[in-house]
Formats: C-alpha cells, structure tokens, sequence
C-alpha cells in the first residue's frame, strides 16, 4: 500500500509504503504522480519511506519500479529511500549505477536527515522542455502476466 505524504508539492513527492506495494499502486498512485511532476517541472524530487511496516514488492510491482526508473534515468534531481529491507540499501546502489540524479539511501531513523537533503534549495535550472523518454505501462503488463 502506498500513501501520498502531505510533504508533497512542487517538484517533490513523497510517499509512504507499508505492507507490500503492488502493481496497482504503482499504476493509480506512483508513476501518474511522478510523470505529472516531470511533465510540469522537469525533474522530480522523490523520498520513498519504507520505513513502517514494509513487507516488500510484489514482482510486478519491482518490475514497474525498474522500468520506469530506466525510462526516467535523467528525470530525476534527487531521490531518497528510507528504511525498508536490506535489498532497499543494495537496490539504491544499483540504481546509481543506471540514475543520473543524486540518490541516497537513509536507515529508518535518519527520515528527517533524508527529508532535508532531498528539499535543499537546488542551484541547478530546470528544463522543461527536455525530451523524456515516456513510460510505456502496455510492455510491464505483457511482460508481468497481467
């Protein structure tokens, strides 16, 4: 389940995981919140708190996760993920590896820490008029079974 945090506005979204995120919640919730930003600002600011009762993704879900990161590589500015299970930690290294903003990986008792660094004042300007590659949902759904 996925919960959108009143912290959210501008070009920064947060949002909450508890129990297991799914495919539909990256569909209805995540990535329309996430393209809406890009599409308005550019690039996003993102904090993903897994912090409270996380008990993982199902494979669809993971699946929805990395395809869109792919498609969106250069989309986003910052991007923090807080808490969760051990395979957050290594997942955030690897998506350095394929992102081209900044990420960083919080313990659950560092949310605060992560909150700040993700909103600090950005000197960097803002195109939006850059090409973003668009999230194609029809290839994850033939590609998952749904």
């Amino acid at each position: 389940m996925i919960e959108v945090l009143p912290q959210s506005e501008g070009n920064m979204l947060v949002v909450k995981a508890t129990k297991k995120l799914t495919n539909q919640d990256y569909k209805d919730v995540m990535i329309p919140r996430l393209e809406a930003i890009i599409r308005e600002y550019g690039r996003a600011r993102f904090i993903l708190d897994l912090s409270h009762d996380f008990h993982g993704w199902e494979a669809s879900a993971m699946w929805d996760d990395v395809r869109f990161g792919v498609a969106h590589r250069n989309s986003f500015e910052r991007m923090a993920i807080v808490g969760g299970p051990k395979c957050a930690e290594w997942g955030t290294k690897l998506a350095k590896l394929i992102m081209n903003g900044e990420i960083r990986y919080f313990p659950p008792e560092k949310y605060d820490e992560a909150y700040e660094w993700v909103s600090e004042y950005s000197t960097a300007e803002t195109d939006v008029t850059m090409d973003h590659t668009e999230y194609e949902p029809e290839l994850v759904e033939s590609n998952t079974g749904n």
